[in-house]
């Protein structure tokens, strides 16, 4: 018993134990770091950004993703089973979406508002789903505010699409949440305490450059970089605080995914098996998953070869393609809350 005690002493003591102004720090450095760096070059960061490291990030989150998926369905098979479906449909919807629409303009913002709607009826499911899971976890709040989405998707479609493209970064730091509070809590409050120097990063640019000159440059790849981040989308903003928003949130998504996550969740070594639920099934699945390891090795390499041949073409390509990763982050997230 006295063994028992001392265990709950010290679990509390650290639950209890406030993070040192040095520990502080380190979450204040990195999110103004990144800020800057943004700032200051906006085009250039983001072509060396996606280049290093949009194929690793993808690598990474595969690896985590594996790790948390379990080894039988059981009573998670129709969980499981939407989630999956789900992604693979809106993913082929997305990358067929430019065909389907051609030229003509009206249709493209129909066939978006679509897309918009069913991703928003995809989230609810997957959240109706969980509560069957957990009754704790009923969120019927869902169901309004997600029809109001969709409501408001019909009048402005491509506003809705843009929010999609800046709220995606943000899941990294929901993932980083749940590990650092399942694994240390005292990184964990200090990770808290740096969490609202983003938006006051976010509204420091807004302040200087919203409203400034738009990025100089007319060459594709600048008009590829800008309209991406929005550029046309909302008038009267300035593509200089649009682009440097996103690569700033873009930095910080592909830090937590490629070093920060596999450090708190204590996966040091991307090709240890043992950590993966499914390789534990059988020998079958165990060379099924080192196999799916090893393949996402290998294209993250010809995505950089691709990347040298023809920039423009592949970040087009990658940026349509990576819609699979965006959508897999949802059933993950959902389930980890």
């Amino acid at each position: 018993m006295s063994g028992l005690a001392r265990h709950d002493e010290s679990t509390h003591a650290i639950a209890t134990e406030s993070p040192s102004l040095v520990l502080m720090a380190v979450p204040t450095v990195i999110i103004v770091g990144c800020a800057t760096i943004a700032v200051m070059a906006p085009i250039s960061v983001s072509i060396a950004a996606v280049y290093l490291f949009a194929g690793p990030h993808n690598w990474m989150e595969a690896r985590y993703f594996l790790t948390r998926m379990p080894a039988r369905w059981g009573g998670l098979a129709p969980y499981f089973s939407l989630g999956l479906a789900g992604s693979l449909f809106l993913t082929g919807m997305f990358v067929a979406l430019p065909g389907l629409a051609g030229t003509n303009s009206d249709l493209g913002l129909v066939l978006i508002a679509v897309w918009n709607s069913l991703l928003t009826l995809w989230i609810i499911g997957l959240a109706h789903l969980r509560r069957w899971q957990n009754p704790r976890r009923d969120w019927p709040f869902l169901i309004p505010i997600g029809l109001g989405l969709i409501a408001a998707n019909w009048l402005l479609p491509l506003a809705w699409s843009l929010a999609l493209v800046y709220l995606h970064p943000l899941l990294a730091l929901a993932f980083l949440d749940r590990e650092l509070q399942r694994h240390s809590l005292v990184w964990w409050k200090s990770f808290r305490w740096g969490l609202p120097l983003i938006p006051v990063c976010l509204c420091v640019m807004a302040a200087y450059w919203a409203t400034g000159p738009d990025i100089s440059g007319h060459d594709l790849l600048t008009w590829q970089i800008t309209h991406h981040a929005g550029a046309g989308v909302i008038p009267g903003i300035s593509t200089h605080f649009l682009v440097a928003a996103h690569v700033f949130l873009e930095l910080l998504h592909y830090l937590i995914w490629i070093v920060v996550i596999p450090l708190t969740s204590r996966q040091n070594s991307i090709w240890r098996m043992v950590d993966v639920p499914l390789s534990r099934r059988s020998p079958f699945w165990r060379r099924l998953v080192s196999t799916i390891v090893a393949l996402g090795a290998v294209v993250v390499v010809l995505l950089w070869a691709s990347f040298l041949k023809d920039y423009v073409w592949t970040r087009d390509v990658y940026f349509t393609v990576a819609i699979l990763h965006v959508l897999m982050e949802i059933p993950f997230l959902l389930r980890s809350l």
